[in-house]
Parts: C-alpha cells; structure tokens; sequence
C-alpha cells in the first residue's frame, strides 16, 4: 500500500490540537472546545492504524515505527475509556515517550515519501 501523507497531516493537526487543549486547564471534555477532544483523539487513532497499514516491512525502521505506533494506540485507548478527557490527562498524553517518538518517526518518513 502507498503511503499516505494525509494521514501523518493527521497526526500532526491532531498533536497540535491536543497541545492547545492542554494548556486550557479543563477539567472535562463536556463543553467548549473540550467536546472536540475526544474526536481528535479518536482521529489520532485512525490515522496511526492507517500507517500500520501501509508500513512497508522490508524496510527495517518500520518495525520501530511499528512498536512505537501499537504503544502510542495503547495509551489512546486509556484516555478513551475515561469518562472525562480533562487538560491536565491530554498534558501526560501528549508528554508520553510513546507519541512523541511516533511523531518523530513520522517525521522521518514524510521526508523519505
């Protein structure tokens, strides 16, 4: 499958998003641009199974991508099951060593694409 470089727009508008929602101090995802939160979350999660699909395997970085991207998903589904998605979780989120090393090797491959 080809790349698609939709979806690591995607991951990349919705890690924007969730850096701005962090800084709101929300508790819950209730009201106002909170209720956006979980979407984005969910997009985030759709975008990254998208990628799982068309890592090519022969090239060996993509088993890292790969392990990065199931544990970065794993996380997503913790803040999923909660029943209010608050600022200061979206915070940890977003700090998370899982994601930040997915967008760093999203970066690495839209330049290779």
């Amino acid at each position: 499958m080809q790349p698609s470089t939709t979806d690591i727009e995607a991951v990349e508008t919705a890690y924007d998003f969730l850096l701005a929602y962090a800084a709101q101090g929300r508790a819950d995802d209730a009201t106002g641009p909170g209720r956006k939160s979980r979407e984005v979350v969910n997009e985030l999660d759709a975008a990254l199974a998208n990628i799982l699909g068309w890592l090519d395997k022969e090239i060996d970085f993509s088993s890292v991508v790969e392990e990065d991207i199931i544990k970065t998903r794993k996380a997503l589904a913790l803040v999923l099951a909660q029943p209010n998605i608050s600022s200061e979780l979206i915070d940890n989120l977003n700090a998370s060593m899982h994601l930040r090393a997915v967008l760093t090797d999203l970066f690495l491959l839209s330049e290779t694409i």
